[in-house]
C-alpha cells in the first residue's frame, strides 16, 4: 500500500520533484533507497494528515467560537476521557509508525552475506579504496578531485561535474552485495551518495559499515559531508557501476598496474620518465596546496623552497612522513615507491628549481615505509 500510495503522490506533486528543481529527497536506483523514500513519503503523509486535522479544528473552534458571537470558554480540568484520548491515540499512531520504520532500518543495517567488501578510508582531501580479496590480492588507490584549478578559479568555464569528478573512481559490479568499511586516517570525514542510498561518518580508528546493490549500470555522484577543513567542497565521491565481466576486466587490469609498479620499483627510470610521472603525481597530490607553479598557498612554495633545494633524505623525509601540527600530510602510505621518487624528482627540477638531482624508486623504498 505505501508503494502505492507514494506512487500517487509522486504523480500529484510531480513539479516538485523535478530532476533540475527537486526538493524533495531522491528514490535513487537501489531496493533499499526505495523503500527509504517509501518510508520518508509515509511518514511525511501522516504527519500532514495529523497537521491538517488538528489546526483544522484549531482554526475552527477559534473562528466558530469566538468571543464576539457570544460564546463563553468552558471551564473544566483533569478529564479521564480527555487524558486517555490524547495519551492512546499518540501511542497507536507511534506504534503503526514503527512497524515499517523498524523493518526499513534492519534491512538498511543488515551488512551480512555480502560479496564484495571494500575498505574506504577518508584522508585531507581525498579517498582511499581497497578491495579487499580472501586470496590476499589486495587492489588499491587514492581517488582525487579531477576538476582543474581554472575552473575553480573561473579562468575558464566550469564543466558539467564542477567539484563532482575524480581521478580514480571506485567500480562496483551491479546485481552484487558490496560491503563498505568506512573509516578515516585524519579527522572526521562522510562518505555520502545519495543514488545509491550509502551515507556513513568515517571516523578515525572506528569502521563503519554500509551496503548496496546497484541494479543497473551508471555512474553515481556524492561528496564528503562532514566539515573536514579548507579543501572539504574539494573531496567528490564518484562510484561507476559496470556489469559483472567489465568489472572483472577493470578488476585484472588494476592488479596488472600494480605488478608494472611493481617491476618499474626494481629499475632506474631516465629523467624524463620520472619528470613526466612527477608532473602528474604533483597535479594530482600536492598543487592544490603549493599551487601550479609551486608558488604556495594553503602550502609553503616549491619553488626557491629551502628544503626542497637542500639536503634530498631531508625533503623525501618530509614528503614521506608530513610536517605535524600543519597542512602537510604524509604521503609514504600514498604514494608508490615510483611515484614517490618521481615527484621528487620534479619538484627538485621544477619552478625554477633545477638542481640536477634524480631520485630513483629503491631511493625512497626505505623512507616510504618507514
Amino acid at each position: 500500500m505505501g508503494r502505492n500510495f507514494s506512487a500517487a503522490a509522486l504523480v500529484l506533486f510531480a513539479p516538485l520533484v523535478g530532476a533540475e528543481n527537486q526538493i524533495n529527497m531522491s528514490p535513487g536506483v537501489t531496493e533499499i533507497g526505495v523503500s527509504i523514500f517509501e518510508l520518508h513519503m509515509l511518514i511525511m503523509w501522516i504527519c500532514v494528515a495529523i497537521g491538517v486535522l488538528v489546526f483544522g479544528a484549531m482554526f475552527y473552534s477559534i473562528y466558530a467560537h469566538r468571543k464576539s458571537k457570544g460564546h463563553q470558554a468552558s471551564q473544566f480540568h483533569e478529564s479521564t476521557k480527555v487524558e486517555v484520548a490524547w495519551t492512546v491515540v499518540p501511542f497507536l499512531i507511534l506504534i503503526a509508525m514503527a512497524f515499517p520504520a523498524t523493518s526499513t532500518l534492519l534491512d538498511v543495517y543488515d551488512n551480512d552475506d555480502s560479496e564484495l567488501d571494500i575498505l574506504i578510508t577518508g584522508y585531507q582531501w581525498k579517498w582511499k579504496y581497497e578491495y579487499l580479496d580472501a586470496s590476499g590480492e589486495t587492489v588499491s588507490f587514492f581517488s582525487n578531485l579531477a576538476t582543474s584549478q581554472e575552473e575553480i578559479y573561473n579562468t575558464r568555464e566550469k564543466g558539467e561535474n564542477y567539484l563532482l569528478e575524480v581521478d580514480e573512481p571506485l567500480v562496483i559490479p551491479t546485481h552484487t552485495k558490496v560491503r563498505f568499511l568506512i573509516t578515516a586516517n585524519d579527522v572526521i570525514h562522510s562518505w555520502w551518495v545519495p543514488e545509491i542510498a550509502v551515507k556513513r561518518d568515517a571516523i578515525p580508528g572506528f569502521i563503519n559499515e554500509a551496503w548496496t546493490r546497484v541494479p543497473q549500470e551508471g555512474i553515481y555522484r556524492g561528496q564528503c559531508t562532514e566539515l573536514c577543513g579548507a579543501y572539504h567542497g574539494f573531496m567528490p565521491v564518484e562510484v561507476h557501476a559496470v556489469s559483472r565481466d567489465e568489472f572483472d576486466r577493470w578488476m585484472a587490469a588494476k592488479r596488472g598496474v600494480a605488478a608494472a609498479q611493481n617491476a618499474l620499483a626494481m629499475q632506474t627510470l631516465s629523467v624524463d620518465e620520472l619528470m613526466d610521472q612527477g608532473q602528474r603525481v604533483y597535479a594530482a597530490a600536492c598543487l592544490a596546496c603549493h599551487g601550479a607553479g609551486g608558488e604556495g598557498g594553503v602550502g609553503k612554495a616549491i619553488a626557491g623552497s629551502p628544503i626542497v633545494l637542500g639536503d634530498i633524505a631531508t625533503h623525501m623525509a618530509v614528503v614521506a612522513n608530513g610536517v605535524p601540527g600543519s597542512a602537510m600530510q604524509a604521503f609514504g602510505a600514498q604514494l608508490s615507491a615510483v611515484e614517490m621518487a618521481a615527484v621528487l624528482t620534479y619538484q627538485r627540477n621544477a619552478f625554477g628549481n633545477n638542481t640536477g638531482d634524480v631520485v630513483q624508486p629503491g631511493d625512497v623504498t626505505g623512507t616510504k615505509n618507514g
